[in-house]
């Protein structure tokens, strides 16, 4: 009998192409994996609502998302940490002082603190993402469990300097995830192996980017993808393929599980 494995999987760039499409040869390798009786699961900076399509089609119902902020087994949520309003608050109002555009994620949805309109100007627009709905005062009453900050990494270390209960993880050239301090996917994950019992040396995980590092630096067998960033590849005792090239088939075959 085969020994019960948990591999890790992030979303974009990972397990999903440029084009954000899973290729085939991923697809049935996950397929295989839970066949041979592994449990396989998500561990992504996105939020719930923002996967739902990836879970069906994978039939993945274990995951770590918001950057290890709400984690769920089996459909059920086991953990989850928000940000602190009052330092939300402050946050938005320095933001909108230097017209940074905020946008707060819970568990369902996404609102901005900046009209649509100013919002098509930034990167948002720019990088035709998901446009969401003026709500400034979302975060109030609510559990935010990360929020998206618009701004270029010389403009992030002021924030840094004076948010102590937040960490700033750099996303893109104009834009930083804002998650609770000490919070991570490492932090999710290791919350979901405690609960199943699955030690160390049998979690496995993938991912490409530097919300990746600290899962992929804590787990021994981690596989960062050829399309990843220098600092995931360092992280990582593996490097595998890029995405389009059946990193995630190549991958799991480096480590023996395929």
């Amino acid at each position: 009998m085969i020994d019960k494995k948990i591999i890790f999987f992030d979303i974009d760039d990972t397990l999903l192409d440029a084009n954000k499409n899973i290729p085939p040869s991923a697809k049935q390798a996950i397929m295989d994996l839970k066949g041979l009786g592994h449990e396989v699961a998500i561990a992504t900076g996105r939020a719930p609502f923002m996967f739902q399509n990836i879970r069906e089609e994978l039939e993945i119902d274990t995951y770590v998302s918001c950057n290890g902020s709400y984690v769920v087994l089996k459909n059920e949520v086991i953990y989850d940490r928000a940000l602190d309003e009052d330092a939300l608050f402050m946050l938005t109002e320095l933001a909108l002082e230097h017209e940074h555009p905020v946008l707060y994620v819970d568990a369902q949805d996404m609102k901005a603190n900046m009209p649509e309109e100013k919002l098509l100007r930034t990167s948002v627009g720019q990088h035709k993402m998901f446009i969401p709905q003026h709500d400034p005062f979302f975060y109030k009453n609510r559990k935010i469990y990360q929020a998206l900050l618009l701004c270029h990494q010389e403009e992030e270390k002021y924030y840094e300097s004076v948010f102590k209960a937040f960490d700033f993880v750099r996303c893109g050239i104009d834009a930083t995830d804002v998650v609770p301090s000490g919070g991570s996917k490492a932090v999710g994950v290791s919350k979901l192996t405690e609960r199943l019992g699955i030690a160390l040396d049998h979690q496995y995980a993938f991912g490409d980017a530097l919300n990746d590092v600290n899962m992929l630096k804590s787990i021994p067998n981690s596989v960062a993808m050829g399309n990843g960033l220098p600092e995931a590849k360092a992280a990582a005792k593996y490097v595998t393929k890029r995405v389009e090239e059946d990193g995630i088939l190549h991958g799991l075959k480096m480590v023996g599980l395929l």
